[in-house]
């Protein structure tokens, strides 16, 4: 039996364009991953079967696609909220893939492993490498970052808001003409991350092209020096600094939302 963490991720900038011939939109993101992880075990099996998360579809898939003859078992301990814009569904997947492949009597090289990520779902690659990575395409081309790791991350889900699918936050994207000026803003986004030195820079990052959330000007107000709605929301992420006022925003927020205080992180 394998084990490990799945991690959450944050987007740090999404920039959206045009849908691409496959159903996908174009657009630049900024993946990190944060410290709030699910776990899961996997083993061989007779067949594929995965327990602890009834709701689950990806980690099946994922299996599937490396079973090399017979099955493997999962078991996902779930704490990241799912559909809330923070990968755990694409963390879970990815982790159950590289678990599975390290049980092969032949393991899949990583190209061919990413490959079957990307068929899993745009986010899905991203789970597979580590640090902070520019997203570009449709999210699943990768390039790694030097940005600073030193600060602190409060997450926040508000309670009673109901999640619209992320078809259809793309679909209101596409209504409303979100795509123009999409080479603008990624040539922005690009020349911001240029300037990064210290955590404080990150907050020049383009805001979120899908959607936004009232919550994100309260973590500022709250002293957060960047805020925004991660992926296709509906959780919202603050940056802080310092511990102290990350817990405090935290605590100010608890009663209207779910919190979690956590931090960067790396998989290995």
């Amino acid at each position: 039996m394998r084990r490990a963490a799945a991690a959450a991720k944050i987007n740090l900038a999404l920039v959206v364009g045009p849908p691409r011939a496959d159903g996908r939109h174009e657009l630049v993101t900024v993946y990190q991953r944060v410290a709030l992880c699910d776990r899961l075990a996997v083993e061989r099996a007779p067949s594929v079967l995965v327990e602890g998360f009834e709701g689950d579809t990806l980690v099946r898939r994922a299996l599937e696609t490396v079973a090399d003859g017979t099955g493997f078992r999962a078991h996902i301990a779930k704490r990241i909220p799912v559909a809330a814009g923070l990968g755990g569904g694409s963390s879970d997947a990815a982790t159950a893939l590289r678990l599975a492949n390290a049980l092969r009597d032949r393991p899949l090289p990583d190209d061919e492993l990413h490959v079957t990520a990307r068929e899993l779902g745009a986010d899905v690659p991203y789970f597979l490498v580590d640090g902070p990575q520019l997203g570009t395409g449709d999210g699943t081309e990768l390039s790694p970052l030097d940005l600073p790791q030193d600060y602190w991350v409060v997450l926040v889900l508000p309670k009673g808001v109901a999640k619209s699918s992320t078809a259809d936050v793309f679909a209101a994207f596409d209504a409303r003409g979100g795509e123009r000026g999409y080479e603008r803003r990624c040539d922005a986004l690009l020349a911001a991350l240029g300037r990064v030195r210290r955590p404080r820079d990150l907050a020049a990052l383009p805001t979120n092209d899908l959607t936004t959330s009232p919550l994100a000007d309260e973590l500022r107000a709250l002293g957060a020096f960047r805020a925004d709605v991660t992926g296709a929301g509906p959780a919202v992420y603050g940056l802080f600094l310092h511990a102290e006022r990350a817990r405090a925003a935290q605590r100010r927020l608890n009663a209207r939302a779910r919190t979690w205080l956590t931090a960067p992180a790396w998989y290995r």
